[in-house]
């Protein structure tokens, strides 16, 4: 197969984890006869400082015209002056928007060996395997009018919560779609006790388990569902949520795992198009050293292999490749301070284990 794969390496430790990932899908792409093409482009705030604006056009259509998007991550106190005309993360939101991924799956797995690495009890934390599809072009994120003024009381800030039933139906309709072929169950999460936006989406997601008879449907207010996520996760098998209720759900699902950095993201939408990366954020306070965890990346370049490009068999080999790693001990500093190898150890690690899948 020949496909091109455009690499956003980004902020703080993007360009070291994305160099991670980046190996494993040349060892990929030489393994299985592939040829991928992977050019480089400027996002978030190393797009600012070299060019004015977090994503330039000629970035964003190359995006546009590949077959999948790698990012690292956005983001960093050097570009977080709240009056800025730009924030490093209009570049991220430009390609959600702009490539219409209107979805973004989160698998949270609890990984063998890992088990003393959660805060969670280890009969709670062990066996964990739950998909969030999270919305991602609409909500408070997008909402319009979305401004701040002065006003005689003083400063006034407004954002607008706004859905319609074409957003929250292809989002519902995808996750009833991923819950068929898992463990048949789907859990819709909104705070329909208190928003007229989760009236509306609790009303379409009745309306879409219709059409999937062998998957049950469970509605759940999202403050519940967060004290749910930590005592008993394991009951869930695909969440799904508006845009800031799983930014912020997932964000919690992460410490089942133990860290962050080991959770991939994909943004997909009707098309193959997508976009993958680590959930976690640009870490500036140890970017250049060497010790950040590149397994939520290189995870989501094997979603990006299933996903974009329909390679089921690599996906599977690079995923068996990261769990023998951490079956076999590797760690980072986020998982063990006290054995954690470098960044690029990491991948070395990897690399080894999947030329012997």
């Amino acid at each position: 197969m020949r496909a091109s794969i455009v690499l956003l390496p980004g902020d703080g430790i993007g360009p070291e984890i994305v160099e991670q990932a980046r190996r494993v899908l040349e060892a990929v792409a030489q393994r299985w006869g592939h040829d991928f093409g992977m050019p480089e482009h400027l996002v978030g705030g190393a797009s600012m400082d070299a060019t004015g604006v977090p994503l330039t056009d000629e970035a964003f259509d190359a995006c546009r015209h590949a077959d999948a998007v790698l990012l690292g991550a956005v983001g960093g106190p050097k570009w977080d002056d709240p009056c800025a005309g730009h924030r490093p993360e209009q570049g991220l939101f430009r390609l959600r928007f702009g490539l219409e991924l209107y979805a973004n799956l989160r698998p949270v797995r609890a990984f063998p060996g890992l088990e003393d690495c959660s805060p969670l009890k280890r009969e709670r934390a062990d066996g964990v395997d739950v998909l969030i599809v999270r919305e991602l072009t609409g909500g408070l994120y997008f909402g319009q009018p979305c401004l701040r003024e002065t006003t005689p009381d003083g400063l006034r800030a407004v954002d607008t919560l706004s859905y319609t039933e074409p957003e929250i139906r292809r989002v519902v309709r995808l996750a009833f779609l991923h819950a068929s072929h898992r463990r048949k169950l789907v859990t819709s999460v909104d705070k329909a006790n208190a928003l007229e936006t989760s009236r509306l989406w609790r009303q379409v997601a009745s309306e879409v388990a219709k059409d999937f008879p062998d998957v049950r449907l469970e509605h759940q207010l999202v403050d519940s569902c967060a004290m749910r996520l930590v005592t008993h996760p394991r009951s869930f098998d695909v969440i799904v949520t508006e845009n800031m209720f799983g930014d912020i759900l997932s964000d919690e699902a992460a410490v089942i795992g133990g860290s962050l950095g080991l959770l991939p993201s994909a943004s997909l939408g009707d098309s193959r198009l997508g976009l993958y990366e680590p959930i976690h954020g640009s870490a500036p306070d140890i970017a250049g050293q060497g010790i950040a965890n590149p397994l939520g990346t290189i995870l989501s370049a094997a979603l990006l292999l299933r996903h974009s490009l329909g390679l089921e068999k690599e996906a599977l080999a690079v995923e068996r490749a990261v769990e023998r790693a951490v079956a076999d001990g590797v760690r980072t500093q986020d998982l063990d301070p006290s054995r954690a190898v470098p960044t690029q150890a990491v991948g070395d690690a990897v690399l080894e284990r999947l030329h012997l899948t």
